[in-house]
């Protein structure tokens, strides 16, 4: 990727951010209702400690840094970059002020657009590439904790985006995958994150994945069929998970008068039974699975389908534990934890959402979330047994 073009990427991708916060109010800004979400002055800031940190700190001798207490303010799970604030406080951070973090942003933006202006190294530019995908998919988090912060008001606040789903209106089919050996991960010279590489072979079963993403409708059937009641659709630690929580619908579903209902980015909607079904865990999606007979993918055979899939509605849980590849290795220092840190108690989804960057769409792209979590933006994909 030539120097103008990274350039003009990392601009409109400073400038996307901000957009997306831009119809907030700013008492929504710091507002953190659980220790999953985090406030979006957070997000503006820690993505931009990053570039500050492993961009500017290490490799530009006369940068001065904005504030000195923003490392251990902004940095999220580094400890290789020092001491921070543990993720459960970021909403206690009332200070610094939005303003003074929207200036923060401008004047490392401004830095870095410098930097690059003066002949970088090939390692700044690869360093850069990164960050600027870590930020887009800030971008989507920032998606995921809007929504939730909005969702969990006692009004329901419209939040104007252009972030919705579409109708699932092809026909039901199921789409056949041969048994075989197949080659898995990333092999091109594209960016891609360290924990697609390690392309390596596979051998896969005789398998069908459907041609589409379960609908409200479709699990509406579940939830009057008693499905949260019974017991023997469960894993154990999904059944305890959703007893203890009291769920009985996806997150964000009232039940009012007879009708259900959802908070959207429009409000409090009632539920449309053609749009694919979003919020649930991995335990939720398991369970509907076995209600149907049925299965969720694992993320090899669901990478060698992909081509035959329209994916790009919701994150879509596999039953796949997010492992290593074959010869993985983690980078040195802090950048070694980006990924491979989190390589246990987690399961795979993939495919990509509505709130996800365009160029984050990608058959070998290996999103990772804990099993329990049901606000980012999944949903559910079926195979036979």
């Amino acid at each position: 990727m030539s120097i103008e073009t990274i350039l003009q990427k990392f601009k409109t991708t400073r400038t996307n951010t901000e957009k997306l916060c831009k119809p907030l109010a700013i008492e929504d800004y710091s507002v953190q209702p659980n220790e999953n979400v985090s406030p979006p002055k957070w997000h503006l800031a820690h993505s931009t400690w990053f570039f500050e940190q492993f961009i500017l700190i290490q490799f530009d001798k006369n940068y001065e840094v904005f504030n000195e207490d923003f490392g251990f303010l902004f940095n999220s799970y580094y400890n290789n970059a020092g001491k921070r604030v543990l993720r459960p406080n970021r909403g206690l951070i009332t200070r610094p002020i939005v303003s003074e973090v929207l200036a923060y942003r401008e004047y490392v933006t401004n830095e870095i657009i410098t930097l690059l202006e003066n002949k970088p190294t090939d390692e700044i530019l690869i360093l850069l590439e990164i960050g600027i995908n870590h930020e887009e998919q800030h971008q989507e988090l920032l998606a995921y904790d809007i929504k939730f912060i909005l969702g969990n008001q006692p009004t329901f606040p419209s939040f104007q985006t252009k972030i919705h789903l579409k109708e699932e209106t092809q026909k039901p089919e199921f789409i056949q995958v041969k048994e075989g050996v197949y080659e898995i991960g990333h092999n091109n010279d594209n960016f891609c994150f360290d924990n697609e590489l390690g392309f390596h072979k596979t051998y896969i079963q005789n398998t069908e994945i459907a041609n589409k993403l379960v609908t409200n409708g479709e699990f509406i059937e579940f939830m009057n069929a008693g499905g949260y009641e019974d017991f023997n659709l469960w894993h154990s630690e999904g059944w305890d998970f959703i007893n203890e929580n009291k769920i009985k619908a996806p997150l964000y579903w009232f039940k009012i008068e007879e009708d259900w209902h959802y908070y959207n980015f429009n409000g409090l909607e009632k539920v449309n039974p053609n749009l694919p079904v979003m919020h649930c865990s991995y335990y939720e999606a398991y369970a509907f699975a076995e209600w149907k007979g049925m299965r969720l993918p694992t993320e090899f055979e669901w990478e060698i389908a992909s081509e035959k899939l329209n994916y790009e509605q919701l994150w879509e849980w596999t039953s796949s534990a997010y492992l290593p590849y074959p010869n993985f290795e983690k980078a040195a220092g802090a950048l070694g934890e980006y990924n491979g840190k989190f390589m246990v108690n987690q399961h795979v989804l993939r495919g990509s959402s509505i709130a996800t960057s365009k160029n984050h769409s990608r058959k070998t792209y290996r999103n990772f979330f804990h099993t329990s979590s049901r606000w980012i933006f999944s949903g559910i994909r079926l195979a036979k047994k």
